[in-house]
């Protein structure tokens, strides 16, 4: 398929075929959001690690901070995945930024460089082109994860946010790309769980540190100062002192 085909329907038979066995996928033609289905899977005691829920079509997307996220049918990757460590439960607030390496590694193979805003906007330039989510369920995590595919430039939400197509990708099969993706999750999860740490591969990525930030917390507060690292817990730390683990952060030029 590939740049042939940038909006092929999913397949659940070739992506199972190109995925280890360490995954199990559904592919859904519509759902409200694929976090929702996932949390009721778990809840009924149907799916364990590494079950994955991929969709055409979102009604009810999220985004971090309870914010919508919306798409196209067949214009983006939209997917959830269970994941159980084995790792001690304070370390999990990595995972959504583990997630956001393993994406912008698996693209970077196939084209672009791809870098990250704190805590896991993937972004090419000072566009963004993926969001991930994460949200404790049952014994473990869910992560959820939005990647524009082939949005022309009329179909995008915002102005900021751009997509594989228009930055000249050249793979836009969803098929391979959520096999791509998946295999670089399933890598470096692995390490991460068997103790490994990831914060220079994020540092290696990361837009954000070094920079000059703005950051407005739960509750609206504001805060200005500049990055300058993260640590095992996927905390911000700035350089007023302040350790940051939710916001919403803005560059500052």
């Amino acid at each position: 398929m590939g740049i042939d085909m940038p909006r092929a329907p999913l397949d659940q038979s070739a992506i199972a075929a190109t995925s280890s066995q360490y995954w199990r996928v559904s592919v859904v033609d519509l759902t409200a959001s694929t976090q929702d289905d996932l949390m009721k899977k778990i809840t009924a005691g149907d799916a364990r690690n590494g079950e994955v829920i991929v969709a055409d079509f979102q009604s009810a997307g999220r985004g971090r901070l309870d914010r919508t996220f919306s798409a196209p049918a067949s214009t983006a990757l939209l997917f959830s995945l269970y994941l159980i460590p084995e790792r001690s439960r304070e370390n999990w607030g990595f995972i959504p930024l583990l997630a956001g390496v393993s994406v912008a590694r698996a693209l970077t193979e196939v084209n672009r460089e791809i870098s990250i805003k704190w805590p896991n906007d993937l972004l090419i330039g000072e566009k963004k082109v993926a969001g991930i989510i994460s949200t404790l369920h049952g014994q473990g995590v869910i992560v959820g994860i939005g990647l524009n595919v082939s949005m022309t430039s009329e179909e995008l939400p915002v102005p900021t946010a751009t997509s594989l197509q228009l930055e000249g990708f050249t793979t836009l099969d969803r098929n391979q790309l959520i096999t791509m993706i998946l295999k670089s999750l399933e890598e470096d999860f692995i390490n991460w769980d068997h103790g490994s740490s990831f914060c220079d591969q994020y540092l290696a990525h990361s837009s954000t540190i070094g920079s000059d930030v703005q950051i407005e917390l739960p509750g609206g507060v504001k805060v200005q100062s500049k990055a300058l690292s993260i640590d095992e817990l996927g905390q911000l730390h700035l350089e007023d002192g302040q350790c940051i683990s939710v916001g919403d952060v803005i560059h500052l030029r």
